[in-house]
């Protein structure tokens, strides 16, 4: 068990998961509070963890020291959370005063390439391919910021005035100069590119060549580079870079530039940097590759944001590469026009990275006052956009997008204020209005789908049909004991009667009612379930007065289970448009359909409906693979509210079983449930988050 002193470290999610062990929040200094402590951990070399090493030393406890990974998050730590950590129990990587177990790794007669040289070799490729470097936020070098007719380019890395990477390297402000001095002296013909920190930058620190000018010194052309640049796509363009201790000389020496090295970093020493400090605990010769085997492999620990446990550097890759895809998605503005307060604290983090770019207005003339432009999104929810939206966002060429909760949601009901781990956002569409076609039936008509992305839909409803999961998973999963005897069994799945699916996807049948008399029409001697929609039964929404008429029709009305066990015990599924028929699909169920619902019109199910506007869209047949990939793979946004990034269907289909499961454990999963008051007060104190979290 470790113990943890610090706040800020204590606030890592799945802090666990990267220690391996237990952790256990310290408050006060007593005996008790350390009963079963084995270990302090603390936090780079901040004062706090002095005090925290010396606390460790007087109770004979190891110490434990925390940093970030080399490939950490898309942004800085005050946006997101780290994705690698690295945990050393010598030092720490970038103090060269003393042993790291980095450094002990490097100096050990390890074959650090044993049984792992084609993972380095690929997670080398993949770093480089993709520009990946430890903050992953900052946009490509604009190629216009270099002078055309340089003969040769020569970078000089700056830092951060009290960078302790700085203090404890060996170096110190005049070492800055004399690294300039060098670069300047050694390529006369070069221009030499001065790159300032991004916190320089921002005005947030200083650094040591603040001073530094755009010009000539000594016959020698300098230019300084103060915008944000993402680091590998800057290196590329340059002959040779200069550094102190910047973890960029580390990452030119993997594009393969040759690297001067004024400091005492930990890659410097091994044989691959030109040095002008010496080390003499660094003896080993080491190549790149060993490097970086030592560095990305064996030194840093990942977590993998399926499922929050120990992974490995490409599940960190995958991810940063989900952000940056998502981030090209939707570049610009995202202007939500019409929300509530509470839908829109619940939806801001979903929309964008940055969320200063996610704006909140009432109406389109207050979206008309931003000057929505090219790029731009005009978001709304639903159907119906509010009046005069189409008109500008043609009129200024942003794009307009409905928004609706995804099909794999959350714990609880979305009328209940609970925040969702999924969302579509569609352009062409919506997918539950069949008058129009949506992104989602284009995905569904066009797509062709890789064999990886059908061996992952396989997987995601082997998975979903395992866990028992649906959009709301808030019902008990137990087995169905009805007295069925030996007749077919039929379930009827209730609905919002004034859901737009059914307004605009149903014709002769379109009332809960007009479903149960159809059902026994179709089966005279069955068993017939009738299951009434969540929403109805927990009085948010219109349609409970069906039940008194319910009993005519089906000689079982489930209220309390799960429509996932409803499924699993009947033969066949009659529906309206109703999700459940997805479901049903899912767990392999003969579906007959008497509306125009996303899932119908591709072959697998039984249409009662002949000449709905779908079903003259709709000509592809498809696998129940190839409609799970296009609807639960391709189509929504997934969210991982701890991580603060998108992630994939299979994350939130995690999330959602670990929390039901801890819900289920300590009763949380009836209160969501049950109790009119307690959801209101849950609502009253969801708004007041929203309120004091205003814009």
């Amino acid at each position: 068990m470790i113990g943890i002193f610090s706040p800020g470290i204590w606030r890592i999610p799945h802090l666990p998961s990267f220690l391996g062990t237990e952790v256990h929040r310290l408050g006060g200094l007593t005996n008790a509070a350390l009963s079963g402590i084995d270990a302090i951990a603390g936090w780079g070399q901040r004062q706090s963890t002095k005090r925290s090493r010396a606390f460790a030393n007087r109770r004979q406890l190891s110490f434990v020291c925390l940093e970030d990974g080399f490939l950490r998050s898309l942004g800085t730590g005050e946006h997101f959370p780290p994705l690698s950590l690295v945990v050393d129990g010598q030092g720490v990587y970038y103090d060269s005063t003393r042993p790291s177990a980095l450094e002990s790794l490097l100096a050990s007669p390890v074959d650090l390439l044993d049984g792992i040289a084609a993972d380095v070799a690929r997670a080398k490729a993949l770093v480089l391919g993709r520009r990946l470097s430890k903050y992953n936020h900052a946009p490509l070098l604009d190629a216009s910021v270099l002078r055309s007719g340089d003969v040769q380019r020569v970078l000089v890395i700056d830092q951060t005035v009290g960078d302790m990477s700085v203090t404890l390297g060996g170096a110190g402000a005049e070492t800055f100069a004399a690294m300039l001095a060098a670069a300047r002296a050694e390529n006369p013909q070069a221009t030499i590119y001065v790159k300032t920190h991004p916190e320089v930058t921002s005005g947030r620190k200083g650094g040591y060549l603040t001073d530094v000018q755009d010009g000539l010194v000594d016959g020698v052309r300098t230019v300084v580079l103060r915008q944000a640049i993402n680091p590998l796509s800057l290196i590329e363009q340059m002959n040779r870079v200069y550094v102190v201790t910047s973890t960029m000389g580390f990452e030119a020496l993997v594009a393969g530039k040759p690297v001067t090295v004024f400091g005492m970093p930990w890659y410097a020493g091994w044989g691959e940097t030109d040095d002008r400090q010496t080390c003499v605990r660094r003896t080993r010769q080491r190549s790149m590759y060993e490097l970086f085997a030592a560095s990305y492999f064996h030194y840093s620990r990942y977590l993998n944001p399926v499922t929050h446990q120990r992974g490995t550097i490409f599940d960190v890759i995958d991810w940063l590469e989900r952000q940056r895809d998502m981030a090209a998605r939707y570049p610009d503005r995202m202007i939500c026009v019409g929300f509530r307060r509470w839908k829109a604290a619940n939806i801001k983090p979903l929309l964008s990275l940055d969320q200063k770019q996610v704006v909140f207005v009432p109406n389109v003339k207050a979206a008309a006052a931003l000057g929505p432009k090219s790029g731009d999104c005009l978001v709304y929810w639903g159907r119906q956009a509010p009046a005069g939206l189409l008109a500008l966002a043609g009129e200024s060429s942003a794009r307009a997008l409905r928004m609706e909760d995804g099909f794999v949601r959350s714990v609880g009901l979305g009328s209940d204020l609970i925040r969702p781990l999924s969302l579509v956002l569609d352009q062409r569409g919506i997918y539950f209005d069949p008058t129009q076609p949506s992104d989602l039936e284009h995905i569904l008509d066009t797509a062709q789908f890789s064999e990886e992305e059908l061996d992952r839909a396989r997987h995601v409803r082997a998975f979903i049909v395992e866990h028992g999961i649906t959009k709301y998973n808030l019902e008990p999963r137990e087995k169905v004991v009805w007295p069925t005897g030996a007749k077919e069994v039929v379930l009827v799945p209730g609905q919002v009667e004034d859901d737009a699916s059914i307004r605009y996807g149903c014709t002769d049948v379109k009332t809960n009612l007009a479903l149960l008399q159809a059902a026994r029409r179709a089966h005279p001697n069955a068993f017939i379930v009738y299951k009434p929609h969540p929403d109805v039964m927990s009085g948010n929404r219109a349609g409970k007065l069906v039940l008194a008429h319910a009993r005519e029709f089906a000689d079982h009305i489930e209220t309390r289970l799960s429509v996932v066990s409803c499924i699993e015990a009947c033969d066949v599924v009659h529906t309206m448009t109703s999700l459940t028929g997805f479901d049903a699909l899912l767990r392999g169920k003969r579906v007959v359909v008497y509306g125009q619902p996303f899932y119908t019109g591709w072959g697998l199910t039984e249409d009662v409906l002949k000449e709905g506007a779908v079903f003259a869209r709709r000509r592809r047949r498809l696998t129940l693979d190839e409609l799970v990939a296009g609807t639960l793979l391709r189509y929504p946004i997934y969210w991982d509210w701890d991580l603060k990034g998108y992630t994939t269907c299979e994350a939130v289909l995690h999330r959602i079983v670990e929390t039901r499961n801890a819900l289920e454990a300590n009763g949380g999963l009836e209160k969501l449930r049950v109790g009119i008051v307690r959801r209101q007060w849950r609502k009253l104190a969801i708004l007041a988050r929203a309120w004091v979290s205003r814009d």
